[in-house]
């Protein structure tokens, strides 16, 4: 059985601060609509593992967009270093909820204007940086099917009023081991999104820690990552 034909490309998006944002796109080659989806990138940009992941996202049936988050402050198809992350601070601290917010729009709208999706099927998922990026989508663009946040850094204590405003179902995922977001963090998101009788799943692989689905960093464990992904496949699914 040979693996379903995509087609990927770049492309740039206005935003409505006037500023243009590159993204990476993949979607399957058959006929749609297919449903829809958004995937926001560690801290290291847009990087080859988010395209990579971007790619089977695609051979699943999505149409995928994964909007380079550090178009302010860094050049068109920037990628990090994994063994760096303090070159990453200027770019990371940059992205504000206000501008994120910005992205994830002009984001959404590419999808909900593409002809080969389903403008009512559109989910998000993200890790890291990115795993609070989806977090947040959740509370902006109208509609949103669902969310997966992997590993979500950030949520605390920033994020927490957004659980009252969370609209699709969210898939929370985290590391027993990740020392970047300790169990009372973790704890807070559950709480606050059981406060606002949110539906949600939250899901800790004991045996990971932070990074662990990235099968590019010393972090990986592919175990837990194998697992995430099927978990993550059927909660968009269902």
């Amino acid at each position: 059985m040979t693996d379903p034909a995509i087609a990927s490309e770049k492309v740039e998006l206005p935003v409505a601060d006037g500023s243009r944002m590159a993204a990476y796109t993949a979607r399957p080659e058959e006929a749609g609509p297919h449903p829809g989806l958004l995937l926001f990138q560690e801290a290291f940009g847009v990087n080859h593992h988010i395209r990579s992941v971007c790619d089977r996202f695609a051979a699943e049936g999505y149409v995928v967009i994964a909007p380079e988050m550090f178009h302010r402050t860094a050049p068109p198809g920037f990628e990090g270093s994994y063994t760096d992350f303090p070159a990453m601070m200027p770019h990371y601290q940059a992205v504000t909820t206000q501008t994120a917010e910005m992205d994830i729009k002009a984001a959404h709208d590419w999808l909900r204007s593409h002809a080969k999706v389903r403008a009512n099927q559109i989910s998000s998922v993200g890790f890291c940086m990115g795993g609070r990026l989806s977090f947040l989508a959740n509370s902006v663009v109208p509609l949103l099917r669902a969310a997966v946040s992997f590993y979500g850094g950030g949520i605390t204590p920033a994020l927490l009023d957004r659980a009252s405003r969370q609209q699709g179902p969210l898939l929370l995922i985290w590391g027993g081991l990740d020392k970047h977001i300790p169990p009372e963090q973790r704890k807070a998101v559950t709480d606050a999104l059981s406060a606002a009788q949110k539906a949600y799943v939250n899901v800790e692989f004991s045996a990971a820690g932070h990074g662990f689905f990235c099968d590019e960093r010393a972090a990986y464990e592919p175990h837990s990552a194998r697992q995430a992904w099927a978990l993550t496949l059927e909660f968009l699914r269902s």
